[in-house]
């Protein structure tokens, strides 16, 4: 078989993966796989010359692999895939259950099965982990890939505190299969895995059932919200916080608000979501 090993270098273990690629790839060549070391440029599609491939290892976190699958997409291919987390937080790889070890989780991917799992799409965007807005929500697009090599989970807490200062409610209209509704929300997240940050925070939520699990903390004071939001995280009940699972919704709001997908800026208001089940091929 023949693969492709997409490399950030800019990811947060972006030089370790740089060190370690003649292990990981002998560890695949001893699977009968013949892998092919790319670095990212993101300056043109990774799949270019390469389409006759039929496995692509990403090495990254989130917003690497939202990055690949959008320009598998663009390309026109359906690949199997394999997620070598090396990222700062690497959410989808913990939803995976991918090791944090690099060479653990070459040869999970080399010696493992397939699984197919949901991807998102939301105005033509592919997502794989979470889509989001409003508080903490753009943390990540907000620290640099230097804070984040240095400081790792910290340089996210510090860019959080930030955001608590430009704290604002969003008014929003929904409007899923089932209910139409107005709200005026802190933060909304569209889960497809389970964690943010490595927070769990949709703790039912499943990467292969079809179904997004939507969490909306909706405005009240400070303080309050602060007491919701840690009621939720230990696993209690909230009134504050709307919780709804469903496979197609759509969402606007009067406000120019910015959007983040895996840690990346996401699509323009008003947004179509939409939950394609088993669209993505994995080796895990």
């Amino acid at each position: 078989m023949k693969a492709l090993l997409l490399y950030n270098p800019l990811s947060g273990k972006g030089h370790r993966i740089a060190r370690n690629i003649t292990e990981i790839c002998a560890i695949f060549r001893r699977n009968d796989i013949e892998l092919k070391p790319k670095r990212l440029s993101f300056a043109e599609n990774p799949f270019k010359g390469d389409e006759e491939v039929e496995l692509a290892v990403v090495c990254g976190g989130d917003g690497t692999l939202n990055y690949v699958i959008n320009r598998m997409r663009e390309a026109g291919i359906n690949l199997t895939l394999g997620i070598i987390p090396s990222g700062t937080a690497n959410d989808f790889a913990g939803s995976l259950g991918m090791s944090r070890r690099l060479l653990v989780a070459a040869r999970q991917i080399a010696e493992g099965r397939e699984r197919k799992v949901d991807c998102g799409k939301a105005n033509g965007r592919y997502f794989i982990n979470v889509l989001s807005f409003g508080l903490l929500t753009t943390t990540s697009q907000h620290t640099s890939d230097r804070e984040k090599r240095m400081l790792g989970k910290i340089a996210y807490v510090r860019e959080g505190l930030r955001d608590l200062v430009r704290m604002h409610g969003i008014p929003l209209h929904i409007k899923s299969d089932s209910e139409e509704f107005d709200s005026e929300a802190l933060m909304f997240l569209v889960f497809n895995g389970r964690t943010a940050g490595r927070i769990t925070l949709a703790r039912g939520a499943a990467i292969d059932d079809g179904l997004f699990d939507v969490l909306l903390l909706k405005k009240r004071n400070p303080v309050v919200n602060c007491l919701d939001m840690a009621r939720h995280l230990v696993g209690g009940g909230t009134h504050a916080v709307l919780h709804f699972r469903t496979s197609k919704f759509g969402i606007s709001t009067s406000v120019a608000e910015p959007t983040d997908v895996d840690g990346q800026p996401g699509p323009n208001f008003p947004i179509e979501i939409t939950c394609e089940k088993g669209a993505l091929t994995f080796r895990c």
